[in-house]
């Protein structure tokens, strides 16, 4: 199996690396500073094609495949791992639901911005007491006529207050448990909705998590995306399309932190020579470039199987998103400890770029699944088709 970059792959990998390099670079250190959303930015990367990879072309997509869109998420990642987060939402857990379960009047209504970055997307399941355990959330959506009123809590809602829509999940029938739930296109100017705080986050400085409040919110039915009782069903199949996304920032962000720590240990000087001469460090770059170029291959075999469709069963591929997300979030925090390790001192200063590398991958581990629901899903396959 060959996962060597064809011309259109390596076209798109240098056009993002180029507009990373020179447009985000270098305001990143200020945005980081005052915790900026960087939506200008955004906006550029939706232009260059990023916001709708996997979307049709008649919906306003760039229609490529998904080890592409891994590719684009892993350079932007390589420069800053919030923006790369910005993007996997709202590509994979928010444009994708649209267009793969929503009505033709909300795709005409919703999908064709997204896909050119007009707006973003969020993503509303977690609640304060419920994030692995999904059924567990609370908060409810009562039909009255044309519309459905929500009442409840979402927490950690990525990029909250700064997007133009978000897919809700709330329980249409409490008593059915995981079969009661459904999802909701809700717009942030409908009546009844807040945002209520921000969280103060060890990383991700550049992107907003909020929490938002639901009181007798008001949504149309045409709003419903698929039937009722379907929320979790979709939740769990975008779930499994960002958990590639979230593989791909790892491999993005680690690979930036072992940049870095090879050129300053081509420059630090110690005991009369550079300390790369010292076999400790060499070893330690060693395992760092191991581990990339190992998640990098279970993230682009999780993507090529993500567009094998019905050839390759669903669990196979949500099980090979889960094992690609689950190595390359904690092989992030792993080389991205030894990065600090490396630079010694100046890596635990602010003034340095892995600082905010080992920051910013200790949150890889957690969302979008924690790595033990991850090795839930891998066990729950690997003991059913060896069963």
């Amino acid at each position: 199996m060959d996962f060597s970059l064809n011309s259109e792959q390596k076209v798109l990998r240098d056009t993002v690396r180029q507009f990373m390099e020179t447009e985000m670079r270098p305001v990143l250190r200020a945005y980081e500073r005052e915790e900026k959303f960087p939506a200008a930015e955004l906006r550029k990367l939706g232009e260059l094609g990023c916001c709708g990879m996997l979307i049709p072309e008649e919906w306003g997509g760039a229609e490529m495949d998904t080890v592409s869109y891994a590719v684009m998420l892993e350079e932007v990642a390589r420069v800053c791992a919030s923006t790369a987060v910005t993007l996997s939402v709202t590509n994979s857990v928010v444009a994708v639901p649209v267009w793969k379960f929503g009505s033709e009047a909300q795709k005409k209504k919703y999908l064709r911005r997204l896909a050119t970055g007009e707006i973003l997307g969020s993503f509303c399941l977690t609640e304060p007491q419920a994030g692995s355990d999904a059924a567990a959330i609370q908060t409810r959506a009562v039909r009255d006529g044309d519309f459905y009123v929500l009442n409840g809590t979402k927490s950690w809602v990525s990029s909250g207050g700064q997007t133009g829509i978000y897919i809700v999940f709330a329980k249409t029938d409490p008593a059915a448990g995981a079969r009661g739930v459904t999802a909701f296109l809700v717009e942030p100017t409908f009546p009844g909705f807040r945002v209520a705080r921000y969280e103060d986050k060890m990383g991700l400085h550049l992107s907003k998590s909020a929490e938002l409040s639901l009181v007798d919110l008001r949504v149309p039915v045409e709003n419903r995306i698929g039937e009722d009782g379907q929320g979790l069903k979709i939740a769990f199949e975008a779930l499994d399309g960002g958990r590639v996304g979230i593989a791909a920032q790892s491999v993005g962000l680690a690979q930036a932190a072992f940049e870095a720590a090879v050129k300053y240990a081509k420059q630090r000087r110690a005991f009369g020579k550079t300390i790369s001469e010292f076999q400790a460090i060499q070893w330690m770059l060693a395992d760092m470039q191991t581990e990339i170029e190992a998640a990098r291959g279970l993230l682009y075999y999780a993507a090529w199987m993500r567009d094998q469709g019905a050839s390759v069963a669903a669990s196979r591929r949500g099980a090979q998103a889960s094992r690609a997300k689950l190595y390359a979030s904690e092989m992030a925090n792993r080389v991205c400890a030894k990065a600090v390790q490396i630079h010694g001192s100046q890596g635990f200063s602010r003034e340095s770029d892995v600082e905010r590398y080992y920051r910013d991958a200790r949150v890889l581990t957690i969302y979008e699944g924690t790595s033990e629901i991850q090795r839930t899903v891998i066990a729950r396959e690997l003991l059913k088709a060896n069963g």
